[in-house]
């Protein structure tokens, strides 16, 4: 081992034994570290692993490494204890031995075999040494701790994530919702070949699912990236809520289907009502057209034994959808039934408002002592012969009510004399 001349004055013997105080504690924290990162159990999983990708790529640069850093640090131990053996021929060290002394401790003093940089040897002082250990050191374990995190905690999730599936694969089937059958199922089928495929990645190339951390110069800084499980983890839950929707028909199917075909009755109950009363309509009302009531849609009906089929089939996947539709249409169908009701009695709903308006102006006029008007008498009983016979023309009905109310009006009010209204006779 060759020494170089030491730049500055020789050290004494106080400064020789101060930094060979210093650099022993460095080896003995330098040693625990090596040591530690060799028995690391994320350094051992990557020995023992099949890796690919970047992971393989880079652990056979970190071997190259750590076996460079043990080499390294042979030669720091064995300059060290070249210094130790120096100091220890005298208790009174020589100016030669501390000339001596002085090059080892703080020249560049120590020559490896070659380094990183492809030449055949270099040359460092202890304390350069020293900064390229840890160097290394710091990237190797880096590397190591990605790793290892990744691993301890990829791995594992995944793994209770697909366990999560083979529980909802399960209960999938058991109401009938099977890949190619269902969209549910074929998403169980794209999980479960995702989860394997990325199972088998984090394991080979646990590197490629890790983010480092922005800034941060401390060994493992970063975290593993969860994208790919989070999102099947998502998709996963939206068909675990899939499933329990089907599971929830057939929890409900027979109730809900009892209460469609009350609805649907219930339809066509005021259909026919509908129906009675445009025959009314027509028979009493002149000059009134009243709209054509349509019978009940068959395929409302063709669909409910669908799903009773569906029900007595267990085939709940196909029953959910059904249901869902069915109730929404049996509700419009409802709806539609009443308004044809409403739409086909309106000329009786006329007309019997003009009744009520009639009668209540005559038992007006007859709380004002008018009853026995026989002007008023007249047109009342002009205006109930239209109302109460058939057809009854509506319009002329009215006429017939609104003049009666007119002259009611006159007489409550005091206006007009007998001589006035006999005009209104004719």
């Amino acid at each position: 081992m060759g020494v170089t001349d030491p730049a500055g004055p020789v050290m004494d013997r106080d400064e020789v034994d101060r930094a060979l105080a210093r650099l022993g504690q460095e080896h003995e924290a330098i040693e625990t570290s090596l040591l530690a990162l060799q028995d690391h159990a994320g350094r051992r999983l990557l020995e023992g692993a099949e890796l690919t990708g970047v992971t393989r790529e880079r652990w056979g640069a970190t071997e190259a490494q750590i076996t460079l850093l043990w080499g390294y640090f042979d030669a720091y131990a064995a300059a060290l204890r070249s210094a130790r053996e120096i100091r220890a021929r005298r208790r009174w060290s020589s100016r030669e031995d501390l000339t001596e002394l002085t090059g080892l401790l703080r020249g560049e003093s120590v020559t490896v075999p070659g380094g990183a940089n492809g030449r055949l040897s270099e040359t460092f002082s202890l304390s350069a040494l020293v900064d390229r250990m840890n160097e290394l050191y710091a990237t190797s374990l880096d590397l190591i701790v990605a790793a290892d995190a990744v691993w301890s905690a990829l791995p594992a999730r995944i793994d209770l994530l697909a366990a999560e599936l083979q529980r909802t694969r399960g209960l999938a089937h058991s109401v009938g919702v099977r890949p190619g059958e269902h969209p549910a199922g074929d998403d169980l089928e794209r999980i479960t070949r995702t989860l394997t495929r990325l199972r088998e990645d984090v394991v080979t190339d646990p590197l490629a699912f890790w983010v480092p951390a922005e800034g941060s110069s401390a060994p493992g800084g970063g975290r593993p990236d969860t994208t790919v499980y989070d999102r099947e983890a998502r998709a996963l839950e939206d068909v675990r809520r899939e499933i329990d929707a089907v599971l929830t028909v057939r929890q409900d199917a027979e109730a809900r289907l009892i209460r469609l075909r009350d609805v649907l009755s219930r339809a066509d109950r005021t259909l026919a009502e509908a129906r009675t009363a445009r025959g009314e309509v027509l028979a009493k009302i002149a000059a009134t057209e009243v709209p054509v009531v349509s019978g009940p849609p068959t395929v409302l009906q063709e669909q409910l034994a669908a799903a009773a089929e569906f029900r007595r089939q267990a085939q709940w996947h196909r029953l959910s959808p059904l249901l869902e539709s069915l109730e929404a249409k049996a509700e419009d169908e409802l709806l539609r039934a009443r308004e044809s009701l409403t739409a086909v009695t309106a000329p009786l709903a006329v007309r019997a408002e003009l009744r009520g308006r009639l009668d209540a102006y005559r038992a007006k006029v007859a709380r004002h002592g008018l009853a026995e008007d026989p002007f008023l008498i007249e047109r009342y009983d002009a205006a109930r012969r239209m109302l109460w016979s058939a057809p009854c023309d509506l319009r002329v009905a009215e006429q017939a009510v609104l003049r009666y109310q007119q002259l009611a009006t006159e007489l409550l009010g005091g206006a007009g004399a007998p001589q006035d209204r006999k005009g209104d006779q004719s």
